[in-house]
């Protein structure tokens, strides 16, 4: 099962919120990830789980602000 196929549960995505901030997080299909743009922080998403560790995170590019 691939990561794309495994895909993540609408009802899961209206109430996760980002660990550091307390904000809302946006689906990045593509990327299957979870941004959160008030952290500059995208969290992975791992066979369909997302993995809402700051340490598993990834820092957002600041470049195109």
């Amino acid at each position: 099962m691939s990561e794309r196929a495994a895909g993540v549960d609408p009802k899961l995505l209206e109430i996760l919120v980002c660990p550091l901030t307390k904000g809302p997080l946006r689906y990045d299909r593509d990327a299957q990830e979870l941004i959160s743009d008030k952290a500059g922080l995208a969290y992975p998403i791992r066979d369909g789980i997302p993995i809402m560790l700051p340490s598993e995170a990834r820092a957002l590019d600041q470049t195109s602000a």
